[in-house]
């Protein structure tokens, strides 16, 4: 699997790559240092599927760098990877279509499960820096009860994708897809897409085929 870096510290990039290398055998970890490096990794890469990007970057900062990246490749699941864990921030990055949060400031050991997590097709959020407020209460697992499609539907929004691409990737109408995502806030005791993933974190749920 390709993966890329963007991130702007090329010693921050070659030991990550060496711990991802070490931890995650067999991924290739492409890297850029900005969002215009990116696009050409990205031009020259179509078959990349998971990016890693840092909200810092020298061509774009905050949330504009995800925002960018997001309108460059929406198909592609992004990690968010800041050392700014508030939790505004790490509700704003998963409301713009990050399927997960990952704080420069965790160990390797976290690292690797959050990465393994999102290549399962979970979510991972640092629920830890995350307010009670600010987290859904949500069912236990063994109760959430959703039809495969409805997972499919889980799995596109988890992985930030925007209802036109679930109904391009699904093959399914606007409103088709309306419909599923209420029925999975409803199953979820959530009332809108951020608190949906956060939900799916928090219950662990796997949602590959």
């Amino acid at each position: 699997m390709k993966v890329l870096l963007i991130d702007d510290h090329t010693l921050f990039r070659d030991a990550l790559s060496l711990l991802l290398s070490h931890r995650l055998p067999g991924l290739n970890v492409l890297h850029a240092g900005d969002i215009a490096g990116a696009r050409r990794v990205l031009d020259e890469h179509p078959d990349l599927q998971l990016a890693l990007l840092d909200l810092g970057l020298p061509d774009s900062d905050g949330l504009a760098s995800l925002q960018r990246w997001r309108e460059l490749a929406p198909q592609i699941t992004t990690v968010v990877l800041s050392a700014d864990e508030r939790p505004d921030t790490v509700l704003a990055a998963l409301d713009a279509g990050a399927a997960g949060f990952i704080p420069k400031t965790a160990q390797g050991t976290v690292l690797q499960d959050a990465l393994r997590a999102v290549l399962e097709g979970r979510a991972w959020v640092p629920l830890a820096a995350l307010d009670a407020q600010a987290t859904p209460r949500s069912a236990p697992a063994a109760t959430i009860e959703l039809s495969p499609r409805q997972l499919d539907v889980l799995r596109l929004l988890i992985e930030g994708r925007s209802n036109k691409l679930i109904c391009r990737e699904l093959d399914l109408s606007e409103s088709t897809v309306k419909t599923h995502l209420a029925a999975i806030f409803r199953r979820l005791e959530v009332e809108n897409r951020t608190q949906a993933v956060i939900a799916a974190a928090r219950l662990g749920l796997q949602l590959n085929n």
